[in-house]
């Protein structure tokens, strides 16, 4: 869920720009600092949009800088427990399929997409159903639900998230746009 939040940070702000402390250049430096970070509490920080204000600066001993609170206004991702998100198939591998969502990917394993069997084209780069001839690749738009969720500040790369869209209303959207009209053809023709 992106969220527009209210943040307090400490910035270093470089001798040679000692006579130019603006929003704009905190901004800037904020941005540089904190945009792709992910944190347990807010999640990741898409973008740094406003500075509402700048503390005093303070000096620390043998440091070049000058360290300045601000309090400003951030843009962040933060996926929910059992929120459902549109994303789109980023890479398929033997195990499953990595879902793009917002500024992170989910996992959405082989075992969460169908009830069907699923083999792994590796040179098409799709799982694929012999049952229903369904296919899943890279580029294709999904609806799923976040089930699973463990965040590593240190490490945003290595971040999981587990994904399901093993229950109506979820799966890759040409297969709901083809159960809708399955049933809007049942209901006509009763």
């Amino acid at each position: 869920m992106y969220k527009r939040v209210r943040l307090k940070d400490t910035v270093e702000v470089p001798p040679e720009h000692l006579a130019e402390v603006t929003p704009e250049l905190v901004k800037r430096l904020l941005q540089d600092k904190l945009e792709g970070r992910m944190d347990e509490d807010v999640g990741s920080v898409v973008s740094v949009v406003n500075v509402n204000d700048i503390g005093d600066g303070a000096v620390l001993p043998n440091r070049p800088g000058v360290y300045y609170e601000a309090d400003f206004d951030a843009v962040t991702y933060d996926p929910q427990m059992q929120e459902v998100v549109d994303g789109e198939i980023v890479e398929v591998v033997n195990f499953g399929a990595f879902v793009g969502i917002g500024p992170v990917d989910g996992l959405l394993h082989v075992s969460q997409i169908s009830d069907e069997y699923l083999a792994y084209d590796e040179e098409g780069q799709m799982l694929a159903s012999r049952e229903s001839n369904r296919t899943l690749g890279v580029g294709d738009s999904v609806r799923a639900r976040i089930v699973t969720k463990s965040i590593d500040e240190r490490n945003p790369r290595e971040s999981k998230i587990g994904l399901t869209a093993k229950q109506v209303g979820l799966g890759k959207h040409g297969w709901l746009k083809e159960e809708r009209e399955k049933r809007q053809a049942t209901t006509e023709s009763e």
